[in-house]
């Protein structure tokens, strides 16, 4: 018996009209999950003449306050990158920092939504150098607070010569 195209493609239509006759008329949305969750990363600060900083710290996403830039979010949602807060290589710092005893401070880039890291422990880039970040070993495509940290990721802050 040779296949009939003609009654293949009856077979095809009747079964996608079942599909959509018996389909809900109205998709849900399902629930956006929490992804703000604290997590423990691996942070370094490697400065022009050595070690400034190596630890554990435990970070989210939240509000970063520096002099030089003032209050903004640092939560993941920065620039539209993700849809809900997440933890960022830059709240990582501000957390380091706060933790244990140093400064840092940042310009805020209205026209990127993030922080430019201009200064860790009083180590400056000025013109001649900037901040790299980098996750598990790459540099960072997006700014510090666009990035989603994940537990165990190794974030380092790498004063860099142009």
């Amino acid at each position: 018996m040779r296949p009939n195209p003609v009654r293949h493609a009856l077979v095809a239509t009747a079964a996608l009209g079942l599909a959509l006759t018996t389909a809900p008329a109205v998709a849900h949305a399902q629930p956006t999950t929490h992804t703000n969750a604290a997590v423990k990363v691996g942070l370094t600060v490697q400065g022009p003449n050595g070690l400034l900083f190596k630890g554990k710290i435990r970070t989210k996403g939240h509000d970063v306050t520096t002099a030089t830039g003032g209050t903004h979010k640092c939560d993941g949602t920065n620039g539209s990158a993700h849809p809900t807060a997440v933890p960022t290589p830059t709240a990582a710092l501000d957390d380091a920092a706060r933790k244990n005893g140093f400064t840092w401070d940042g310009t805020w880039y209205a026209s990127f939504d993030d922080f430019s890291v201009d200064t860790i422990k009083n180590v400056s880039g000025g013109g001649a150098a900037y901040w790299n970040i980098a996750v598990n070993g790459t540099p960072t495509l997006v700014g510090g607070c666009q990035f989603k940290l994940n537990a165990g990721d190794e974030v380092a802050f790498t004063w860099t010569a142009f």
